[in-house]
This record gives C-alpha cells, structure tokens and sequence, in this order.
C-alpha cells in the first residue's frame, strides 16, 4: 500500500488554509499565507510546503507565534518603510508592506522596506515574484538561525541566508526569478536526509570539527557548507546586515529556534527593494531583458532561472500535489473541527479567530 496520497490543487489550498485558521491563524492573516505555501508545493520544492506547515501550526498553538496580530506600518520616508510583525507570520507582514511599497516604487523609481520580529519567510521567491508580477524589479532576503560557520572556523554565526531576485516581464509575467541559500543546498534538504537516515554528498556540510562529513546527522551537529566557499559566505553576511542590521531583525545566535517549541518567537527580519524598471532604464527595460533572455535560451541545454518551477506548476495543477499519509493526517489534526474530513467541495466559512493590534 502506498504512503502517499494526491491532492488537488483546491484541496491543497484548504488543508493549508484550515490547517492555518484551525490552529489559531485569523482570516486576515491566512490567505498571503495559504497561497504562498501553495505555490511553494505546486513549484515542487519538495519539504517546503505542507512540511513546514506543520511546524507553523504546532508553533501556533504553543504561543511562539501569534497568528492574529495585525502588523505594523512605520513609513519613514516617501521611499522607504518599516513592518513590525509583532512576533507574528512574516508572510501577513510582507503583504502589508507591499500594499506600501509597490505604489512608492512605482512613484519614484525606488523604495525599500525592511521587516522585524519576524518569522520564517519560507520561500523567498514567492515574494519578489508577487513584485515581479507587479510591474517591479525585486530583491528580497532573510536571515535565519546560524547554521554557516566563516571560513576556518567551527561555530556558526549566519544562517543559510535566502537571497532572491525577480525580473518582470510585460503583461504581469516574470523574466526570470532567482530564489536561493547563500549554502551549497538548503537546511531543510540536510534535515530531510537525516531523517531518511541518507548519506549526504560531499560539498554539503562540515562536522563539529570542521571537517567535510557525508553524515547528515554530523552536518547538522557542525555547519553547513557556503555555496562558493567564502563568496557564498560574504554574500549571506550582507543578508544578515541588510535583514538584522539595516531591517532590525535579529542577529541570527539571538533567534528562536524555526523548529522547536521553545517559547520563544523567531524574530529574525526580511528586507527588500524594489525598482521601476521602466522610468530608470528610459524605457529600454524590457527590450534589454528580452535580448538577454533570449541570449540563454537560444542556446541547447540551457534554461533559465525559475523554469522548472514555472514548469513543475503547469505538471502538478494537471496531476495532482503528493503528499505523505503521515504529513496529511498531521496536518488534518490541525484543521477546524467542521473541516477534518477531506471534503473540499467549498471553502470553509471564517468564524474563529479575529484579527488584533501589536501591543509594544
């Protein structure tokens, strides 16, 4: 007997949503949320979606995270703002913000916005591509718990630090969209290994010594390896100035942990800045994207970044999101009472959990 199951992409968006308001999450809150883990796994970025939403539920119903604060808005210049997310999701703050900075951008060329007492962002390309499609150039970062050690050293001091970017094309299309770790692979690949008990392959993490491991479990006690050597790990040190420093999040030793019931919230911090590309480039933007595209593409054996996912939607909305028996009956426990069968033929009415202000 199989231990997966298919989902529909609808019943997959309303066992996250219900999953999320069922363990405390408001309306409110939910929905940025609910769609954002939905395209994570329709992008097939397999133990990014209905995996960490388990951990987002259980942290709900501990109290590390508040699911129905209200984010706050501090606008410091006609370009530039904060989000403080209250010890809430990244992801209500995030969409907050851009409810900001999108017009701010396209009125001036360019505005940035930084995001504190945050939580996990999960995948970042969900979030430049939300700018992309606005008409915008994007960047965004996170940063997380330390998991990289610096080059000749054995304890961490930065996490694997997601840099993303996202290219607009006409018409509300992406170009391309760039979304990854400053590591060689993601923490989540090497916890997932470890769980499967699976030799990781050379290249990917350190031991507690510092030295190269093929053991997951060793590479989880040591630090993960940068992607470039020490190019990868300068490039997560200006993730974590830009996203504790700049954003205010917190240094990523100072964190709560993104797994554990600890008690105490995440806090880390997201930043991002997006640009007009048409008004800064004298309108030559998309011609200029174009050529270089086409530049990539034209060549045999070539794709560009993004594609697979683009092309993982197209396959998966077809034929259905696998998931893990285990993983779906967790998930269900998490779900509004009315909801725990998989009975997906309407969208559940929002009755439990309204939303609050921050109290500072």
């Amino acid at each position: 007997m199989s231990n997966t199951m298919v989902l529909t992409p609808k019943e997959a968006q309303d066992l996250i949503l219900n999953a999320l308001i069922g363990s405390g999450t408001s309306p409110e809150n939910a929905n940025y949320f609910t769609e954002a883990i939905l395209d994570t796994e329709l992008s097939g970025l397999e133990g990014h979606g209905f995996y960490w939403l388990q951990y987002y539920c259980s942290h709900l119903l501990s109290g590390k995270v508040d699911g129905k604060v209200i984010p706050q808005i501090h606008k410091l210049s006609e370009t530039s703002l904060r989000v403080d997310a209250c010890h809430g999701f990244a992801h209500p703050a995030i969409e907050a913000g851009f409810k900001h900075l999108i017009p701010a951008t396209k009125a001036h060329g360019v505005a940035a916005m930084g995001v504190y007492n945050s939580y996990n962002g999960a995948t970042l390309g969900y979030h430049t591509g939300v700018l992309a499609r606005s008409g915008l150039l994007a960047i965004g970062a996170t940063n997380v718990v330390p998991l990289v050690a610096p080059s000749g050293g054995k304890i961490p001091v930065i996490g694997t630090n997601p840099i993303s970017f996202a290219v607009p094309a006409p018409n509300g299309q992406i170009a391309f969209l760039v979304d990854q770790s400053t590591t060689e692979v993601t923490w989540t690949a090497l916890k997932r290994a470890a769980e499967k008990g699976e030799p990781i392959p050379p290249g990917w993490a350190l031991d507690a010594e510092g030295n190269p491991t093929t053991d997951a479990e060793a590479g989880l006690a040591g630090s993960m390896a940068s992607a470039g050597g020490v190019r990868g790990f300068n490039i997560g040190l200006l993730v974590e100035v830009l996203c504790a420093a700049l954003a205010g999040g917190k240094l990523g030793p100072d964190q709560g942990s993104f797994m554990d019931d600890d008690g105490k919230p995440i806090d880390n911090g997201q930043f991002f800045v997006a640009f007009e590309p048409q008004m800064l480039s004298g309108g030559s933007f998309d011609r200029t994207i174009t050529a270089l595209v086409k530049s990539i593409t034209d060549q045999d054996g070539t794709r560009l970044p993004n594609s697979k996912r683009e092309a993982n939607k197209k396959r998966l909305a077809k034929n259905g999101i696998i998931i893990e028996h285990n993983l779906f009956n967790t998930l269900q426990k998490f779900c509004l009472k009315e909801s725990k069968t998989l009975d997906y033929r309407s969208r559940i009415g929002f009755v439990r959990g309204q939303a609050r202000s921050c109290k500072f």
